[in-house]
C-alpha cells in the first residue's frame, strides 16, 4: 500500500509552529453517522479542532460524495464537509454491521447522527441503548424539527425549514415590492444547525468533566433558525406600526454598494463624505425616528452620489471617512482578498496536481491548531484500520465480517 492509497495526497498551506502542535479537542473520539450537510459540518468542526472523527457510511456512501464540483474525481463539496475524517463502511441493515457499530460507540466520546427520529432506536444504536455500556457518551442528534412534537418524524431539508420558520417570508417582506419568496440556494439552516450542535457538544463535554456522565443532545434546525430571527420573533408578538429600516444596496456606476450608516456619527460622516454637510442639520435625519421615516429620501441622496462613482471608489471614500461600506463582490473575489489571505481563512487541500481551497472556521487560537485537516478519505478506506486499532479485531475476524456482509456486498471480484 502506498502512502496515499485510500486518500488523496494534500498540499498543506499552513505552517505549524511548535506552539501549534495540538488541537483543543486532541484525544477525543467522535463517531459520525451523519450524511449530507448539518451533521457532517458539525463533525468537520470537531475534526478541525483535533478530534479523531470516524465517519460511518452505508455501503453506497454519503450521497454528497457524488455532488459536483469535482477535482481529481473527488467531490470538493463533500470534502468541505468531511475533510479530516476517517471513513468506515458498515451495513447497518445486518446484525454484524450493527454489532460493530455498537462496539465503536462503546469506545467513543461523542456520537453525531442526523437520521429521522426513531431510526437509531430501531437499529438498537440510540442513546438509551448504547449509554448503558458507555455512560460518559455525549450523543447528539441533528434533525429538521427535533425529536419531539407532531413534526418530529417529518423529512426536512434546509430550504423547507427556511419556509416553515418564517425566514423566507420575512426576507420577502424586506424586499418591499417582491410578490413571491426568493429562490433558496444557501442552506443557512444546515450551517446554523451544525454550529449549534458543535456548541452543544462542547457544553456537554464540559459538563462531563464535572459530573463524569455524558448526555443526549437534541438539535433542531427549525429551532436554530427561529432563534436567529431575533427582531422578527419580537415583532410577531408586538407588531410595530411601520416596517423596520432595511439596509438596501445602492447603485454605483459599475455595480452596487452596501452603506450601513447605523449611528448618528456614521450618518454625519456620510453626509460630509458625499458633499452634503447640510444633511447634518436637516430635521429629516436629526433622530433615529426621523431618519427611518425619511429612509427612502436618504437612500436617494446616497445613490445620487454613488451613481457618479465606481463601487470601489465609493467603498474607499466612505470607509476612509469611517462609514461602513462594501461593494458587492463575488465569492471568488472575497476568497482572493488580502484580508482573507492574512487571516489564513482558506486552506489548500487535495491532490498536488489539482488542489482546491476549503474555508477554515472563523476562530483563531493563540496556542492550539484549529483548521481544516488534510485527510480526504475514499469510501471505506479506513474500515480495516479502525476495526483493528479501535476494536482490536484481527485480520481473520475482519475477513469473516466481510464475508457475512457487515460492510455491504463484496465487490472485490468486480
Amino acid at each position: 500500500m502506498t502512502a496515499n492509497e485510500g486518500q488523496i495526497a494534500f498540499c498543506d498551506s499552513i505552517g505549524k509552529s511548535k506552539e501549534e502542535v495540538l488541537g483543543p479537542l486532541e484525544g477525543l473520539r467522535v463517531i459520525d453517522f451523519s450524511i449530507v450537510m448539518a451533521g457532517p459540518m458539525c463533525g468537520r468542526m470537531l475534526a478541525d479542532a483535533g478530534a479523531e472523527v470516524i465517519k460511518v457510511e452505508a455501503p453506497g456512501g454519503d450521497v454528497f460524495r457524488q455532488r459536483p464540483p469535482f477535482r481529481s474525481e473527488y467531490s470538493t463539496y463533500f470534502a468541505a464537509l468531511n475533510s479530516g475524517k476517517r471513513s468506515v463502511v458498515l451495513d447497518l441493515r445486518t446484525e454484524d454491521g450493527r454489532q460493530v457499530a455498537k462496539a465503536l460507540l462503546s469506545r467513543a466520546d461523542v456520537v453525531i447522527e442526523n437520521f429521522r427520529p426513531g431510526v437509531m432506536s430501531r437499529l438498537g444504536l440510540d442513546f438509551k441503548s448504547v449509554s448503558v455500556d458507555n455512560p460518559r457518551l455525549v450523543y447528539c442528534s441533528v434533525s429538521g424539527f427535533g425529536q419531539t412534537g407532531p413534526l418530529a418524524e417529518q423529512p426536512a431539508y434546509a430550504p423547507m425549514i427556511h419556509a416553515a420558520s418564517g425566514l423566507g417570508h420575512a426576507q420577502m417582506l424586506y424586499q418591499g415590492s417582491s410578490e413571491r419568496p426568493a429562490n433558496d440556494g444557501i442552506f443557512i439552516a444546515d450551517v446554523l444547525g451544525a454550529i449549534h450542535a458543535a456548541y452543544a457538544i462542547q457544553l456537554a463535554l464540559y459538563d462531563r468533566e464535572r459530573t463524569g456522565r455524558g448526555q443526549y443532545i437534541d438539535v433542531a434546525m427549525m429551532d436554530a433558525i427561529l432563534g436567529a430571527l431575533v427582531y422578527e420573533t419580537q415583532a410577531a408578538q408586538f407588531p410595530p406600526e411601520h416596517i423596520r429600516q432595511v439596509y438596501q444596496p445602492v447603485k454605483a456606476s459599475d455595480g452596487y454598494v452596501m452603506i450601513v450608516a447605523v449611528t448618528q456619527k456614521n450618518v454625519d460622516a456620510m453626509f460630509d463624505a458625499i458633499g452634503f454637510p447640510e444633511g447634518k442639520s436637516d430635521p429629516r435625519f436629526a433622530t433615529i425616528e426621523a431618519k427611518e421615516e425619511n429612509w427612502s429620501v436618504l437612500l436617494g441622496l446616497m445613490e445620487d452620489w454613488t451613481l457618479k462613482r465606481t463601487s470601489a471608489e465609493c467603498e474607499r471614500t466612505l470607509m476612509e471617512a469611517g462609514v461602513p461600506c462594501s461593494r458587492y463582490k463575488t465569492v471568488a473575489e472575497a476568497m482572493s482578498e488580502e484580508q482573507t489571505s492574512i487571516r489564513g481563512l482558506m486552506s489548500r487541500v487535495g491532490a498536488e496536481t489539482e488542489p482546491f481551497l476549503i474555508a477554515n472556521g472563523p476562530s483563531r487560537f493563540s496556542r492550539s491548531r484549529n483548521h481544516v485537516r488534510h485527510l480526504l478519505a475514499d469510501l471505506g478506506a479506513h474500515t480495516d484500520e479502525v476495526l483493528n486499532e479501535v476494536l482490536g479485531y484481527q485480520a481473520g475476524e475482519i475477513a469473516r465480517l466481510r464475508e457475512r456482509g457487515a460492510f455491504g456486498p463484496d465487490r472485490s471480484g468486480e
